[in-house]
């Protein structure tokens, strides 16, 4: 046994070894983030910068794989702890030292300076092992990024949280401990070879391939769509706007200052009524006026018949969009119920605040869009009444910060109160380009108070349609202030911001977000399939985004929330349970606190915590 194994250089090792040969092993090092990708998307909330990850590592030498732990060190087969696959590889080089050489080394640290009970989260853990290990195998430490992970992160309850998974490190390695209890049979255990990368499958290259060749079809297929839609709903504006005017001609014409100099032309735009009127003023003027009359009589007639004709057609395009309504709720009806806030405002007062704000301020162009969004909201009209500018309006007002804050408030709850119409699709079509909505969402964090309100209601009641829900869950990407966004990601940011303020009303918008997301049908769609994709890839978004608002919602629940927040919640986290089978259960586990907590809040929310403890 070495008495001060950690102080002897690999050199001096290798000479009391008397090596034979120049046969070197491969050292790895095992790179493990132990909050599964969540440092990458939380970081910058809780420490203010972005971080990669939180790491735990191990050395891979010698056909096993050693750790240091609140067990102290650990040995076991490659991957056998509970963590499983590394994140990544690192290659730390080659090693001369004999096995038994590096064995009395381990067992040395083992019952010195790595024993059991002298593990320290911050100064004294996996990667300051692992680091001591590589410079006597190969000479050199690990890499600098590993062993720099903050102290400020550690600190926070996220991080402190990581404790119980790395104390459950030694219960999952189906492996030996190098301490007072080491096993000395250790001693006559013939090394394996080394661990090498097999060969990458052409076949599997070739599937993965062809997924991400579809997954770009798929994206190119719904931008596709997107303009298809554009175009109907352009189409669909100027043939309202062109039939508005048809009728106003039609007034204007159907006026009683007929005279016999107006011409035939003019009785034809005459209403029956007029005609009539025109044709008995002109029955005591002779044969000229029975002429005129007979010539009224008859374009009284063909405007009859006409009319008749036109109810018709008026009544077809009437029974269509019965039709449409019906499909669309029977659609409705099949899907989970979101929760969307029907009677959270009053649309005129907002509007007529929102034009008490704006007057004097606006161009002609975006007085014409004020007066466009009059003709939607509070005439019943449709979205063909919206101008191919109003997404100019709508971004100007939302993004001049020299404007008041009033403005956007009064804006987007009128914008929420749209949500809840069949069309509002057309308006979200428009801004695929600009991403005039999505990127103002973006910032909610740098939003006012009642900004964030009446922006979390506004997402809330896009999920009340499905063709609005489903934009909400969109995966193209875009550039926005150096950083990559999608829809997806910025209804998660607004979601997550929500549920974690300390206000009352937040909460209770993103509780109902949260609930919303994990009720749509796409969540779990192509799951399957999404599991065999490699991390980091687009088409796991959906993936990604249970694990964060999973995170969220832990942390939501060491509060007291009220008793449907809590059920929208639960419900939620039992939808995530389904979506990442594996990753929202450890999480779970790892973060708490546990659902049991709140068994006896209702019948409704033991039946989900139920629901949750068997996954």
């Amino acid at each position: 046994m070495m008495g001060s194994p950690a102080g002897r250089s690999a050199a001096a090792a290798a000479d009391d070894a008397d090596m034979e040969g120049d046969v070197g092993v491969a050292v790895e090092l095992y790179v493990y983030d132990l909050t599964r990708g969540m440092a990458a998307m939380m970081s910058q909330m809780l420490v203010g910068r972005h971080l990669e990850g939180i790491w735990h590592t191990a050395i891979v030498a010698y056909g096993r794989e050693y750790f240091f732990g609140s067990g102290g060190v650990q040995s076991c087969r490659p991957c056998g702890t509970v963590l499983g696959e590394p994140d990544r590889v690192v290659e730390l080089g080659e090693t001369f030292i004999p096995y038994q050489v590096f064995l009395e080394y381990v067992l040395g640290l083992g019952e010195t300076t790595y024993g059991p009970h002298t593990y320290d989260l911050f100064h004294h853990n996996c990667n300051n092992f692992t680091d001591e290990v590589s410079q006597f195998l190969c000479g050199k430490g690990i890499p600098k990024y590993i062993l720099d992970v903050p102290q400020e992160i550690l600190d926070t309850p996220w991080g402190q949280a990581l404790r119980p998974l790395i104390d459950s490190l030694s219960e999952g390695a189906r492996g030996v401990a190098f301490g007072q209890n080491a096993n000395n049979s250790l001693r006559n255990y013939e090394p394996q070879e080394p661990r090498r990368e097999r060969d990458v499958s052409p076949d599997l290259v070739e599937l993965n391939s062809a997924i991400e060749e579809v997954r770009r079809n798929s994206i190119a297929l719904e931008e596709r769509r997107n303009e298809i839609n554009e175009k109907l709903a352009k189409k669909d504006r100027k043939k309202k706007k062109k039939k508005q005017k048809e009728r106003k001609i039609e007034s204007e014409g159907s006026s009683p200052e007929f005279t016999p100099d107006s011409g035939s032309s003019h009785s034809s735009h005459s209403s029956p009524s007029s005609s009539r009127v025109s044709s008995g003023r002109c029955g005591g003027g002779g044969g000229g006026g029975g002429k005129m009359a007979d010539a009224a009589e008859g374009a009284d007639i063909e405007l009859t018949a006409a009319s008749d004709g036109k109810r018709s057609a008026e009544e077809v395009d009437a029974e269509i969009e019965a039709q449409e309504r019906k499909e669309r709720e029977e659609k409705k009806k099949q899907r989970e119920p979101p929760v969307v806030f029907k009677d959270a405002i009053d649309v005129r007062v907002e509007f007529d605040a929102l034009v008490g704000f704006v007057d004097g301020i606006l161009s002609p162009e975006e007085q014409q869009s004020l007066e466009e969004l009059h003709q939607y909201m509070l005439e019943d009209e449709g979205s063909w009444a919206l101008g191919d500018g109003f997404l100019n309006f709508v971004g100007r007002l939302l993004h001049d910060k020299s404007l008041k804050s009033e403005i956007r408030v009064r804006l987007l709850n009128v914008l929420a109160a749209a949500a809840l119409k069949d069309d509002v699709i057309l308006i979200l079509h428009q801004d695929r380009r600009e991403h005039v909505l999505m990127n103002y969402a973006h910032d909610v964090d740098r939003l006012t108070l009642e900004e964030q309100e009446s922006l979390a209601l506004f997402i809330c009641n896009m999920f009340e349609n499905l063709s609005s829900s489903e934009w909400l869950l969109y995966i193209s990407e875009w550039q926005y202030c150096n950083a990559t966004i999608s829809n997806i990601r910025v209804t998660t940011k607004v979601a997550v911001h929500s549920l974690l303020s300390d206000q009352p009303v937040l909460q209770d918008r993103g509780s109902a977000i949260i609930h919303n997301l994990a009720c749509k049908e796409k969540m779990t769609q192509n799951l399957n399939l999404r599991r065999i994709l490699p991390p980091g890839c687009k088409s796991k978004v959906f993936d990604d985004v249970a694990v964060e608002l999973t995170m969220a919602l832990l942390q939501f629940f060491n509060s007291n929330p009220p008793e449907e927040q809590l059920y929208r919640c639960m419900k939620a986290l039992s939808r995530f349970c389904q979506i990442s089978k594996q990753d929202v259960p450890q999480l779970i586990q790892m973060i708490g606190p546990e659902p049991a907590k709140f068994k006896g809040a209702s019948e409704r929310i033991d039946r989900l915590i139920e629901s949750i403890s068997i996954r």
